[in-house]
């Protein structure tokens, strides 16, 4: 059976954990804080739970799963017996290649490593290590359970052999894998943070409601979530990040942030995860 480790315990890091152990894998979540590691167990239960709930899951398989799950404070002794890793660390470059220092150390020869960034150079992560050929970028899509799509992300040096590793294992969870070359953005940032975007400045001159605007591309475009209301989901301080990268990689107003992005990031109003962005997450929706 093969093992995973993932390297973040946070939103993205027990989302992945989530559909690696129903996937039937050995899952070992690792992260700096005991406590973070205990929410996201917790979070994979209650997950289970729900699928109990609506008899997608057994009792049986609840058990089973929860019992494939270990935790860990020490990332070298999560990694050392694993076949694939996945990084799920916040969207920081200087962060990723630290990890990515130490991973490619510790993990073993032939394990493929993985990096969960949105928008973030594969390429400029994998340097961090001297096996640049066995790192790929894997982006999945929070929520991660709901979410079809991972984005395969090929670096400069990436083999050919990696990236099929990465899709047959994105597929093995019932995903559907895309895989696209390594440029700022990717394929689905670079044209997601252009709407996300446009519906902010749309909000910001007036021309509509949040949930008008929202209601006009789920109804008007078939998108099963509304861009501000997808905004507010992923997090406005990513969306505040993956845009101040896109900007500076690639320049173009289209990727300026809208200074009500600006405004609500600093006033903490981050979304769901803060309980306030665009809409108000502190009633269950």
């Amino acid at each position: 059976m093969t093992n995973v480790a993932i390297v973040g315990a946070g939103t993205m890091g027990h989302g992945i954990g989530y559909v690696t152990v129903i996937g039937g894998y050995m899952v070992t979540l690792t992260d700096v804080d005991e406590d973070v590691l205990e929410r996201a167990r917790a979070h994979v239960g209650l997950a289970l739970d729900s699928g109990v709930m609506r008899g997608k899951v057994t009792e049986e398989m609840r058990r089973e799963a929860m019992s494939r799950i270990t935790l860990s404070t020490s990332l070298e002794d999560a990694i050392h017996d694993a076949q694939i890793v996945i990084e799920a660390a916040p969207e920081n470059l200087a962060l990723k290649r630290d990890l990515f220092r130490r991973i490619g150390t510790a993990a073993p020869h032939d394990a493929l490593l993985a990096t969960n960034t949105s928008s973030l150079s594969v390429t400029d992560i994998a340097a961090a290590t001297d096996c640049c050929e066995r790192v790929v970028g894997m982006h999945f899509f929070n929520p991660v359970a709901a979410m079809k799509l991972v984005e395969v992300i090929r670096g400069a040096k990436t083999t050919d052999q990696s990236v099929a590793r990465a899709r047959t294992f994105a597929e093995s969870l019932g995903k559907k894998a895309i895989v696209v070359r390594d440029s700022p953005g990717f394929a689905t940032s670079r044209l997601g943070i252009v709407l996300g975007l446009e519906a902010m400045r749309m909000l910001e001159q007036g021309v509509a409601t949040a949930m008008d605007i929202d209601t006009a591309m789920e109804l008007g475009y078939n998108h099963p979530v509304g861009p501000l209301r997808l905004t507010d989901i992923v997090g406005l301080d990513v969306r505040l990040a993956v845009a101040d990268h896109l900007h500076e990689s690639l320049g173009g107003e289209i990727y300026a942030a809208p200074a009500i992005l600006r405004e609500m990031v600093a006033a903490g109003r981050l979304g769901k995860k803060s309980g306030h962005g665009f809409y108000d997450w502190s009633t269950p929706q």
